[in-house]
């Protein structure tokens, strides 16, 4: 036997030993940003809410004005219904279109989730193909559908539409509307995909992942005040530079979120909501470590943010804060753009004073470092030289 074994010798888990527990991977614990609203019980109120009718007046007044008008809504519906109705003739009865096989057509997009904003007239349809999305099947499938609208279309003498391929499908286009046909196929045909001869392969998960999104939301988020702030907030997204990074998705979790996600599981106010929401991205729930929003429509680990680099994730944390700081300084008219700043400022950008209050934006956190140069080159050579010297 080995001296020391036995009686704890150093390092060995033996009688009087100094041994130590095994090593154990770090944990990366990812913590939510501080939420008021969930956790009110532990702070309760000492004097009653103060009065922010003018906030939740300001904020509807906005979405009547983002809201599409009526014959927006109807020149959209006329060409998406006509556009279903000749790509479900497809996939039902194709005849003699042979250019590719059709398996299911779905509306997806801000048009199916009743999302859709004033002079954004474009709904999007899904079509997934049983056959492989070849650039000609797409051209194909384009023409085919063109031929038919127009039939339609010169039946009721309502004018004619034109189609246009590009790197997702292609678009039909109305003298009021348009709808963007986005082509993908079967998850088991992915693994087959060719750069050069198919969709680009990222392209076509995505539109997968369009549909998905689309079935979650109307099973989950089809509450009238999750519209209406989502809508509110893709226009303060699209306003404000840096808050563009923010994908439609992330805002639809977002918003649904802040709407549903408290501890009576009823619907929040919208004033109470916009608050909310711009409280947690400027607390950092867009920020590397956070918790974030969990993506229910991917893995059980995936999180939404992760689709925006790190320098957008700062730039949006900063640009939430300032404008957070600006509401509650009575600035909420200038933040929904009910009224632009004097001398056109840009109040996420630029410093804006308050009642004497100063609201200066921040600096960026993070700062990208440049990757070390590779200097083995240049050891070599001086090493060569100070041997022939």
């Amino acid at each position: 036997m080995v001296r020391g074994v036995s009686r704890g010798g150093r390092g060995m888990p033996g009688r009087g030993g100094m041994g130590r527990p095994p090593f154990r991977p770090r944990v990366l614990m990812l913590r939510p940003p501080f939420d008021l609203i969930l956790a009110e019980p532990a702070f309760p109120r000492c004097k009653p809410a103060p009065d922010d009718s003018a906030l939740t007046q300001a904020l509807l007044k906005r979405h009547a004005e983002l809201c599409p008008t009526p014959s927006e809504q109807a020149a959209v519906l006329a060409l998406v219904t006509k556009l279903q109705t000749v790509l479900d003739n497809l996939v039902v009865a194709p005849g003699d279109f042979a250019a590719c096989q059709l398996e299911e057509v779905r509306q997806v997009g801000s048009y199916k989730k009743g999302t859709m904003m004033a002079g954004k007239n474009v709904a999007d349809i899904v079509v997934i193909m049983k056959t492989l999305p070849t650039k000609e099947a797409v051209e194909g499938l384009s023409n085919k559908v063109n031929e038919e609208v127009n039939k339609l279309t010169r039946a009721e003498g309502t004018g004619t539409v034109t189609s246009a391929c590009n790197e997702r499908g292609f678009t039909v286009t109305a003298p009021q509307t348009a709808v963007r046909v986005l082509v993908t196929t079967l998850h088991q045909n992915l693994r087959k995909l060719e750069p050069k001869v198919h969709l680009d392969y990222k392209v076509i998960s995505s539109h997968l992942a369009a549909i998905r999104h689309s079935r979650w939301f109307e099973e989950n988020a089809h509450h009238s005040s999750i519209k209406v702030l989502i809508r509110l907030l893709r226009d303060m997204c699209a306003r404000h530079t840096g808050l563009e990074p923010l994908t439609p998705w992330m805002i639809d979790l977002l918003a649904h979120h802040c709407i549903m996600n408290n501890p009576a599981r009823q619907a929040l106010p919208i004033n109470v909501a916009f608050r909310r929401a711009l409280s947690l991205v400027a607390g950092g729930l867009f920020l590397p470590g956070c918790a974030g929003l969990p993506d229910p429509c991917e893995g059980a680990h995936a999180r939404a943010h992760t689709a925006l680099d790190l320098a957008a994730q700062d730039h949006a944390a900063a640009t939430a804060q300032t404008l957070l700081r600006v509401v509650a300084r009575g600035g909420h008219r200038y933040v929904l753009g009910l009224q632009p700043f004097e001398g056109g400022k840009d109040i996420s950008t630029e410093i804006t004073v308050w009642d004497g209050v100063v609201v200066s934006p921040l600096a960026p956190a993070y700062q990208e470092t440049p990757e070390p140069m590779d200097t083995d080159d240049k050891d070599e050579d001086s090493v060569q030289n100070g041997v022939a010297a």
